[in-house]
């Protein structure tokens, strides 16, 4: 949903200069909880030009959520990688609190977006699906981060996220995963909060998870419910290109990506499928595919 686009910048304070480079969400804060332990998922952090010197990168934040999926390929989505100015520079964050990381960073280095953001990540290569955006049906909504793998491995440890087999859920159809456990995780901010100035979603850079239960199956997407009474929680804007695990077999697989939703945040996440052949092709240049 674009409203998620836009506001995932939003979240990340840079609305008004990017307002068409982001799409989507954040964790909820009902039903979910922090996720230390999800060392894998991480958070996409840039550095861009916003002021009239067009040689300089004046800005640094983090703007979207992704996963680990090799030693070196963090796996978000397109709309988190485009449209940006000629000079931004993408990094990766594996740290569970992003947000305080930049802070102390800003404090430490003021006025060097550059210094800020090697403080919180490591520099890499974006790489986004050639056709997107996609007609509605499959948006390519997709991209990868290259990173080298040394300096990765000395700041973080981490199992990188295992990926569906081809068709795998098209195999289980909408019975089998209506009955599969589902969790999504990312750095997003929280549900709409009503306040004097009207709704706004708060909080964000830290990362969370939270459970969600399907809803519906398509070509290229999943459609998980994010409703608190069935004890849902759910994504909201900044957890765009953040993971949705499925239990399948006994395994926590990372089966979709996250993309859109509802506006406030708080019924359906809309989710890229990893399994389709469209999304495979992508990816096989760069990781071992099941």
């Amino acid at each position: 949903m674009n409203a998620l686009r836009v506001s995932a910048v939003t979240a990340a304070a840079c609305a008004t200069v990017i307002a068409t480079a982001m799409n989507s969400s954040a964790i909820n804060t009902y039903n979910s909880s922090p996720a230390p332990e999800r060392t894998e998922v991480g958070a996409l952090v840039a550095t861009w030009d916003d002021d009239a010197d067009p040689g300089t990168a004046d800005r640094v934040d983090w703007v979207c959520s992704g996963t680990m999926i090799d030693a070196d390929t963090f796996l978000t989505a397109a709309h988190c990688t485009t449209d940006w100015p000629d000079n931004v520079r993408f990094y990766v964050s594996l740290d569970q609190d992003v947000q305080a990381g930049l802070t102390a960073a800003a404090r430490q280095y003021p006025g060097d977006p550059a210094a800020q953001a090697n403080a919180v990540a490591v520099e890499g290569i974006a790489h986004t699906h050639p056709d997107y955006p996609g007609p509605a049906a499959d948006g390519h909504d997709i991209s990868v981060v290259e990173l080298p793998a040394a300096k990765v491995a000395a700041r973080w440890s981490f199992t990188p996220a295992t990926l569906p087999t081809a068709d795998r859920l098209g195999e289980l159809g909408p019975r089998g995963l209506d009955s599969t456990d589902w969790v999504v995780a990312g750095y997003g901010t929280q549900e709409a909060q009503r306040g004097p100035g009207g709704h706004t979603h708060p909080g964000g850079g830290v990362r969370l998870k939270a459970p969600l239960s399907f809803n519906a199956l398509n070509n290229a997407w999943v459609r998980l419910a994010m409703t608190a009474p069935q004890g849902n929680g759910g994504a909201c804007y900044g957890d765009s290109g953040g993971p949705n695990f499925a239990t399948l077999d006994g395994k926590r697989v990372l089966a979709a990506t996250t993309i859109t939703g509802d506006g406030p945040c708080y019924a359906t996440n809309v989710v890229y499928r990893l399994d389709t052949p469209d999304a495979r092709a992508f990816l096989a240049p760069y990781v071992r595919l099941p």
